[in-house]
C-alpha cells in the first residue's frame, strides 16, 4: 500500500508553522508571550557572536518584532521560568522541561568525567568539592573568580584547553546538574547551587523521558526520521529513538509518510496520523522578509534545511577568510516559505549604523522593486532592534 504523501510546499509550511515562522511576527514579545513562544519552539540556542545581535535574541526577534534583548533576562533570572543547559548546544529551555533533563545530567556527568580524566585535567575532580564548598559559603560565582587563586593564575579568555581546574569543575558540576546558571554578566556564566535555582521536582524514569523526548520533538518538527527525533533535544540515543519509533508505529501513535524534498525526491518520515489534514489547513505565508540567525532552530539541521528548502548553508566563522564563499557571519533570509538569500552585515554601534556588505539572492530569486523594498524594510527593523538609527549599503552590495 502506498504511503500518504506530503508535497514540498505543504511540508515547508508545516515545518515553518511548527517553528513559529509562518504566522505574522506579532505579539508583545515579553513575559508570558515570550515564554509561550520559547515553549512552542522547545529551546533557543545561546551564542555569543554579536555582529548584529546575539543568536538567541535574533531567533526571538524573527518571530516577534517587538522583542528586545532585555525581555529575556527576567524569565531566566527573576521568574526562573527558563533555565540554561544543553540540547545540541547551550540553550535556554522552559523550566517545565527540567525533569526530563535528569537523564542528560547523568549521561553528561559520566561522559565528561571520562573525557576530562585526571590525565587530561589534573586536579579537576578534587576541585569539584572546593567549588561546591565555596559557592555554599560565599554565594554564586564566575569562573574568573578562581583564576587568581594560588597556583591557578593562568591566562584568561582562551579555549577549553586553557581551563584552570576550577573552570573545568564548574562546567562539570553544571553539566551534571549539581550547579545551575543563576545569570550571565557580560555573557559570563554565574553559577549557583542547583537547589537555589531549580524548583523541587520529581524525575521521570528513563522510559518516560524517552517517550517525552520523541513525542515532543515530533510535535515540533511536524515529521521526522528517528535520527532527527534523537537529535532534536540531544537527550536520548539514536537507538532509543529508533525503539520508540517502532513502538509508536505499532500502537498507531505515529504513521509513516513520504515527504517531498525541494529537488522532487521523496523520503520516508514519521508523523502524527493527522499530519496531512493539519498541513492542508495552514494559511499561506505572508510576504514579509525575516532575517534569521545562523543558529535558528529552523536551520539547525543543515541537511534537513537543504532537503526542504534547497538551501545549502554553512557558517564560515572557522573558515579562513581567503576560503570563505560568503562571509564570516552571514544571515539567511526567509520570505514566506522560501529561503531567498543570505546577507553579510554588521553593526557599528558607536555610529548607530547597520552596514550591509553584500547580499546574495538564491537561484531563481528576482530582486525587483517590491522585493528590494521589502528587504530594506526588514533591515530597518533589524537596525532598530540592534539599537541603530540607519542602514548603509556597500556600493556593490548585490552579488551574483
Amino acid at each position: 500500500m502506498a504511503l500518504p504523501r506530503l508535497a514540498n510546499t505543504e511540508a515547508r509550511r508545516l515545518f515553518l508553522h511548527r517553528h513559529a515562522l509562518l504566522a505574522p511576527p506579532t505579539g508583545p514579545g515579553k513575559g508570558a508571550d515570550l515564554l509561550s513562544l520559547i515553549t512552542d519552539l522547545g529551546f533557543v540556542q545561546v551564542d555569543s557572536v554579536s555582529t548584529v545581535e546575539r543568536a538567541h535574541h535574533m531567533i526571538l526577534h524573527a518571530r516577534r518584532t517587538s522583542y528586545r534583548p532585555a525581555h529575556l533576562a527576567p524569565l531566566l533570572e527573576r521568574e526562573r521560568s527558563l533555565f540554561e543547559h544543553w540540547t545540541h548546544d547551550a540553550s535556554v529551555i522552559p523550566m517545565v522541561f527540567l525533569p526530563y533533563w535528569r537523564l542528560r545530567f547523568a549521561r553528561d556527568g559520566e561522559r565528561l568525567d571520562q573525557r576530562w580524566s585526571e590525565s587530561r585535567r589534573p586536579g579537576y575532580r578534587a576541585e569539584c568539592a572546593n567549588v561546591l564548598r565555596r559557592i555554599r559559603d560565599t554565594g554564586p560565582c564566575r569562573s574568573d573568580d578562581f583564576i587568581e587563586r594560588g597556583g591557578e593564575a593562568r591566562k584568561a579568555g582562551g579555549g577549553w584547553w586553557d581551563w584552570h581546574p576550577s573552570k573545568t569543575a564548574l562546567e562539570y558540576l553544571w553539566r551534571s546538574g549539581a550547579l545551575a546558571i543563576a545569570r550571565r554578566e557580560g555573557f559570563r556564566k554565574v553559577y549557583d547551587l542547583a537547589e537555589n535555582i531549580y524548583p523541587p521536582h520529581s524525575a521521570p524514569d528513563d522510559k518516560a523521558i524517552i517517550d517525552w523526548a520523541c513525542g515532543a520533538a515530533l510535535d515540533r518538527l511536524g515529521f521526522a526520521t528517528s535520527g532527527e527525533l534523537a537529535a532534536f533535544w540531544a537527550l536520548i540515543t539514536p537507538a532509543e529513538a529508533k525503539g520508540w519509533s517502532l513502538g509508536a508505529l505499532a500502537s498507531g501513535d505515529v504513521i509513516e509518510i513520504e515527504v517531498e524534498a525541494a529537488d522532487g525526491t521523496w523520503r520516508r518520515h514519521l508523523a502524527r496520523p493527522d499530519v496531512l489534514a493539519n498541513a492542508a489547513n495552514l494559511p499561506p505565508p505572508g510576504a514579509m522578509i525575516r532575517v534569521l540567525s545562523p543558529f535558528d532552530p529552523a536551520l539547525r539541521d543543515r541537511k534537513r534545511a537543504q532537503r526542504l528548502f534547497g538551501f545549502d548553508y554553512r557558517i564560515e566563522i572557522f573558515t579562513p577568510a581567503a576560503q570563505r564563499k560568503y562571509g564570516y557571519y552571514v544571515f539567511p533570509l526567509l520570505q514566506g516559505d522560501r529561503m531567498i538569500g543570505r546577507i553579510d552585515m554588521a553593526t557599528d554601534r558607536a555610529a548607530g549604523i547597520l552596514h550591509v556588505t553584500a547580499f546574495w539572492p538564491e537561484t531563481g530569486i528576482r530582486m525587483g522593486a517590491t522585493r528590494t523594498a521589502q528587504l530594506a524594510a526588514a533591515l530597518q527593523r533589524t537596525a532598530r532592534f540592534a539599537g541603530c538609527d540607519s542602514v548603509t549599503w556597500a556600493d556593490d552590495w548585490m552579488r551574483a
